[in-house]
């Protein structure tokens, strides 16, 4: 089960496949003792499945069976262990992805050429996926952070380790000194190499960033390369040799500062767009400058959702048990938003009330 969104699998995602290209979406919930309660929905929505695949002619007999195989797959790899708020199964001929998030969603069967996203795209904005690095002379470790949550990348050049055992013994009894660690050659070429692959991982996934060591390692590190001169910095030692809770108890307090002054830099935003006439606000004012490109910067705030019917050029209010209604509304005004390089920002409950909850700065 995957829980992480990077670019590149998002690309991937959002390719054109053979039709029929199934997606499941399904609310989870992270309690053992409501798993069973899952397994029965998940169940459900595959016989859905099944059954309008089935039933559309343009699907033949072999993508069937090719599709309902992968399906079942899918439902083999559900880890109940892993479960969060919400559950996202791809299924198309030859491949198939499970995705478990952190964030609710309405349960939904889609058949199309392409797998319905928005739902992915919108957990992972609402949790601010980051990157900390955490160096020190003998390795550099990457972790990949989703709110709370944070895991040791393996790969992509990552961790970096080496040996500090001085081959040259004897140089140690002519000079009768050991320079420091984080002045020594070596370890300014190790931290470059570190640099480099750290370059890499943001040129192609770009991620606020946190660096996190002990002084002279974040000294040196900032010294011998660019890739963190933006970073914010998080003055604990012993973090490249932790695991990933220590790191993400170390990176907690920074975290909630950048969360404090997005919010405070966001309210600032959306003043100076109401003076100059770019502000929208309202989830039907917004989705309809989401829909035509015009958001610059959307904030929303966290838990805010709505079920609504889309109409002419506007949507109508609607019950969240309407059969008929878009209830995922908020995620698609995200990812159209996020589809035209515009900045999502998510705030606390309450702090967008008098703007409908949801508000954006226009482009024009």
């Amino acid at each position: 089960m995957l829980s992480s969104l990077t670019s590149t699998a998002l690309q991937e995602l959002r390719r054109p496949r053979t039709y029929p290209a199934v997606s499941l979406v399904m609310p989870t919930h992270p309690r053992r003792a409501e798993n069973a309660q899952d397994q029965v929905r998940l169940r459900n929505l595959v016989a859905e499945a099944t059954r309008r695949l089935e039933a559309d002619g343009a699907v033949g007999t072999e993508q069937r069976r090719d599709v309902t195989a992968q399906l079942e797959q899918a439902v083999g790899e559900v880890d109940p262990a892993q479960v969060k708020d919400g559950l996202v199964i791809f299924a198309a001929p030859g491949e198939h992805q499970v995705w478990a998030i952190d964030r609710e969603v309405p349960e939904r069967v889609v058949l199309s050429q392409t797998f319905l996203t928005r739902n992915l795209v919108a957990a992972d904005a609402a949790h601010s996926p980051y990157w900390v690095v955490t160096p020190a002379a003998d390795r550099v470790s990457l972790f990949e952070g989703h709110g709370d949550h944070v895991t040791e990348i393996t790969g992509r050049g990552f961790p970096l380790t080496r040996s500090l055992e001085d081959p040259d013994v004897e140089r140690k009894q002519r000079i009768g000194d050991v320079p420091s660690t984080y002045s020594d050659e070596q370890t300014r070429q190790f931290f470059r190499d570190a640099d480099t692959a750290l370059a890499a991982v943001l040129a192609t996934d770009p991620r606020p960033l946190y660096l996190a060591a002990e002084p002279p390692a974040l000294a040196l590190f900032t010294e011998v390369g660019g890739a963190a001169k933006d970073a914010a910095q998080v003055t604990v030692g012993g973090l490249a040799h932790a695991g990933a809770e220590a790191v993400a108890r170390a990176v907690e307090p920074a975290r909630a500062a950048s969360a404090r002054i997005e919010v405070a830099e966001a309210n600032a935003a959306l003043e100076r767009a109401r003076g100059g006439h770019t502000y929208a606000a309202g989830v039907d004012e917004v989705w309809s400058k989401a829909l035509d490109g015009r958001v610059h910067e959307l904030v929303v705030e966290e838990d805010y959702r709505t079920s609504v019917h889309v109409g002419d050029g506007h949507l109508e209010p609607a019950d969240a048990g309407d059969p008929e209604a878009v209830h995922d509304i908020i995620d698609e005004i995200i990812e159209s938003s996020l589809e035209t390089g515009a900045q999502v920002v998510f705030v606390p409950d309450g702090t967008l009330t008098e703007a409908g909850h949801i508000a954006a700065v226009l482009r024009y």
